[in-house]
């Protein structure tokens, strides 16, 4: 039985690793691809939604901007900019150029005006630099240049320039982006309109002279370096100067485009900065190919396959064994249980039907062991009492003997007339035997229910200064009749306990002082507080207890001087039924001799 469910357990776990090696491997080659370019596109577009928050706090700081351009590239593997409503870069202040319009009878507004012109859109970085020269020369400061371009909303947008008109004209009729010759080489924007976009916007040739060239240090220290990049740049502003693109649409678009076998998402966003400016943020980021990663992954599998069958084996039989040997343990505690042994509990790791007929059998034992120890504890009690009882007819047995035998002795006096001037001295001695019984049996009675183990001690808070107090003032006359001086320190303190019980403690203790301190001597009764206890200590000057029977004290009937047992007026119970009433409040208790006397104390806790 035991062999079937592990090899049961092992076969199962075996063949669902295997599986999900095999689910992992199919998922991964057919879908591998799909779900990186989608998580790569999410976490763009997440990251855009931040960026622009950024942006139109730092917008009117160029080099912030530029800081988070760069920082976003590095994060994300994507270039960034930022584009205006017309689809120009926003910040081109290192590499532009300005232009001073000649006259223009037909364009007045535009007649001697000087515009600046982004060279990001014309020519890039990195032509500029080719073979550490200029490529296209006549871009200079001081240089004449021409340039044909559209007037779209009052502004003007260049599409192509040259050094002169004519070179303008000559491309006209070649081909797009080609030379002229080397000195004057045509410069184009954007690609020829649309006819119809003519007639909305006419194309205009301006002439004038550049009065400054702005070039960064260096392609390494451009800005922008990418030419795809750019060239995406300037395919979207065609889009949207010749009204190819909508504006008005509610998704935000992303376009897909290919390069040398590279896929490439881009990106565009609204954009709007605290200034209510608004514009577009413009995103370029690539998808690197995974199809080659893909294919190694697959002759990879091989080797993982045959690792992944080794721990898959090895971790089977590991977790079948984790799984069987709770049975085995449940088996082996179920016998120790059938054996009345209760000491072995089931440790529960789970939460399954194991861990829950683990947590099942342990609360059996646990309440088959707590019935049968309350049955011990109720046995225990049972013969508890069964000595009191014996105890207790032992005691009444002997202590009653004596008064028994004085009432015998004076009614045989009384019957035989002998005497019979003393009758009425018997009569009171047989009185004051009676009297004696009532109080012994009394307090017999009161010790045996104590330490019958069923009695209930009710604790509250109650203020002891003030109850012993009372005690003091109850047995103020006592000490009168017998001439002593009472001294009292008492602290007002609220503590936990019976306050019935206390004070009959205190009754036994201050009884136990007065019969044993001698004439005109003294008793002191002290209430001080200790931390989070009180201390009530009761001293009579008087004779020393000898140290051999300061522990015997508290047994019951014991007397330190039998010629004192006749003459005290006690029962020898007294200190007895204080030991227990004080052992159930859990309350540290002694005597102890002090230097001419004896002192009685104990402990009760604080009220918190």
């Amino acid at each position: 039985m035991k062999r079937s469910i592990v090899l049961k357990l092992f076969l199962l776990t075996a063949g669902l690793c295997l599986f999900l090696i095999a689910v992992i491997f199919a998922l991964q080659t057919v879908f591998f691809k799909q779900f990186y370019a989608h998580q790569k596109v999410k976490d763009v577009q997440s990251a855009l939604q931040a960026y622009g928050q950024d942006y139109a706090k730092h917008a009117a700081n160029a080099r912030q901007t530029a800081k988070l351009e760069q920082d976003f590239y590095q994060k994300y593997n994507t270039w960034i900019t930022e584009l205006d409503s017309f689809g120009n870069l926003q910040h081109t202040d290192d590499y532009f150029m300005e232009i001073k319009l000649d006259r223009m009878d037909d364009y007045p507004e535009f007649s001697g005006r000087t515009i600046k012109v982004p060279l990001y859109s014309f020519i890039n970085v990195e032509d500029f630099y080719s073979d550490n020269q200029f490529i296209t020369p006549w871009i200079k400061e001081g240089e004449p240049i021409a340039f044909e371009g559209l007037i779209i909303k009052e502004q003007l947008v260049i599409q192509r320039m040259a050094k002169y008109p004519y070179n303008l004209r000559e491309e006209g009729q070649l081909e797009n982006r080609q030379m002229v010759n080397k000195e004057y080489e045509v410069v184009n924007r954007y690609p020829s309109p649309p006819t119809q976009y003519h007639e909305t916007y006419p194309s205009v040739l301006f002439t004038g002279m550049i009065t400054k060239v702005e070039i960064p240090e260096g392609a390494g220290g451009s800005r922008y370096t990418n030419h795809l990049f750019l060239e995406r740049i300037k395919a979207f502003q065609a889009d949207l100067l010749y009204g190819d693109y909508d504006q008005t649409a509610d998704a935000k678009p992303l376009l897909n485009y290919e390069e040398n076998g590279v896929s490439y998402k881009i990106f565009i966003d609204p954009l709007q900065d605290e200034k209510g400016k608004t514009g577009y943020l413009f995103a370029v980021t690539s998808l690197q190919p995974v199809n080659e990663a893909a294919g190694m992954i697959r002759h990879y599998y091989a080797y993982i396959a045959a690792g992944a069958l080794l721990l898959v084996l090895l971790a089977s039989f590991y977790y079948s064994r984790r799984i069987a040997r709770p049975l085995l343990r449940i088996n082996r505690t179920a016998q120790q249980m059938a054996a009345l042994d209760f000491s072995e509990k089931i440790p529960v790791a789970t939460k399954d039907e194991i861990g829950d007929l683990s947590r099942s059998i342990n609360e059996l034992s646990e309440k088959l062991h707590s019935h049968i120890v309350r049955l011990e504890q109720d046995i225990e009690k049972e013969k508890q009492l069964e000595h009191t009882r014996k105890e207790f007819i032992s005691g009444v047995s002997h202590e009653l003997k004596t008064p028994l035998s004085v009432i015998q002795s004076c009614l045989s006096v009384l019957k035989d007339g002998i005497a019979s001037h003393k009758r009425d001295h018997y009569f009171a001695a047989m009185e004051d035997e009676v009297n004696r019984m009532n109080l012994l049996i009394g307090d017999m009675l009161e010790l045996a229910k104590y330490e019958s183990g069923t009695y209930k001690m009710e604790m509250g808070p109650f203020d002891i200064g003030a109850a012993v107090g009372r005690i003091c003032a109850k047995l103020a006359p006592d000490m009168e009749q017998k001439g002593l001086r009472l001294h009292v320190s008492l602290q007002p303190a609220e503590v936990v306990g019976n306050e019935l019980r206390i004070g009959q403690v205190l009754v036994n203790f201050l009884t136990n002082a007065i019969r044993y301190t001698p004439g005109e001597g003294a008793v002191f009764v002290a209430v001080t507080e200790e931390r989070e206890r009180v201390k009530i200590g009761i001293e009579n000057k008087g004779t020393h207890i000898p140290e051999e029977q300061l522990g015997k004290i508290w047994d019951r009937f014991y007397r330190g001087e039998p010629s004192r047992q006749r003459s005290t007026g006690g029962t020898g119970l007294g200190l007895a039924i204080s030991k227990k009433i004080l052992e159930m409040h859990g309350a540290p208790y002694g005597v102890t001799n002090t230097e001419d006397g004896v002192l009685f104390y104990f402990y009760l806790n604080k009220k918190t």
